[in-house]
């Protein structure tokens, strides 16, 4: 399982948000480039890392923050917000972002998705962010109809690596991530789920390495990084623990 520390910028800084409220951000680095080399230095091998201005204002906002950053480490980073066209998605493949994300365009241009599957294959992901088990979009101001998992079900069979989920009420607030809903969405489809939204401690991301079997493949976490809740160092080593755990158990099932 992978674990990623979140990077969100906002007027080219990196900040957090409460339940995705752009008016309650707090400023956790006024240098993105510099939090990503603290990231690595860190030891984490992933970075998430999203446009909040541009999931407003469905274009790129914060293009020279995400340029300084992937000049800044050797990380590979997947990269959301504002990202609605093919060309776009190009650009930022061909700038060094391992894979994108696409959330708003799942839902208002599926055919974009299938596309960029196609054109891209294995860096592409889909985005589920929900409240109440519907989809948001526009930067979760927008609520539709849609269930997360019919949304996660449409993009099954187009090459879609895997689906972010975020649940936004969670998200920010450090009340524990909504393990429940993401165990059941990893459940209920063939895609490999990366976990996200009140990511607040040791336990939470415990909690998704004892999911890993159901397709759980990553978890992202941003404020209680930031705000010391989350200790890289031990974090990392509960991950990698877990995956030798897991190396030790199918070497001794294949030698049966």
């Amino acid at each position: 399982m992978i674990l990623f520390p979140a990077i969100d910028l906002k007027d080219g800084q990196a900040v957090r948000l409460l339940r995705g409220e752009m008016s309650s951000a707090t400023v956790f680095n006024e240098d993105p480039a510099a939090q990503a080399e603290a990231f690595q230095a860190a030891g984490f091998e992933w970075l998430h890392l999203v446009d909040l201005n541009g999931a407003f204002e469905g274009r790129p906002v914060n293009a020279p923050a995400v340029a300084a950053i992937l000049r800044a480490v050797d990380l590979p980073a997947q990269l959301g917000g504002g990202i609605r066209d093919l060309g776009t998605i190009e650009h930022w493949l061909v700038a060094g972002v391992a894979r994108v994300i696409l959330g708003t365009a799942a839902v208002k241009d599926p055919a974009l998705v299938k596309a960029a599957c196609a054109a891209f294959p294995g860096r592409i992901l889909v985005g589920i962010d929900a409240r109440d088990g519907r989809v948001a979009v526009e930067g979760w101001a927008e609520a539709t109809s849609l269930e997360v998992t019919d949304l996660a079900r449409r993009f099954e069979d187009c090459g879609v690596a895997a689906i972010v989920y975020t649940d936004i009420e969670r998200d920010g607030a450090l009340a524990g991530a909504n393990v429940n809903a993401t165990a059941a969405l990893a459940e209920a489809i063939s895609l490999p789920v990366i976990a996200s939204g009140g990511v607040a401690s040791l336990d939470d991301i415990a909690a998704f390495l004892a999911l890993e079997p159901l397709g759980i493949e990553g978890v992202i976490s941003g404020r209680a990084i930031y705000d010391g809740r989350i200790d890289p160092a031990s974090a990392i080593a509960l991950v990698k623990s877990a995956a030798a755990e897991t190396g030790k158990a199918n070497t001794a099932a294949g030698s049966c």
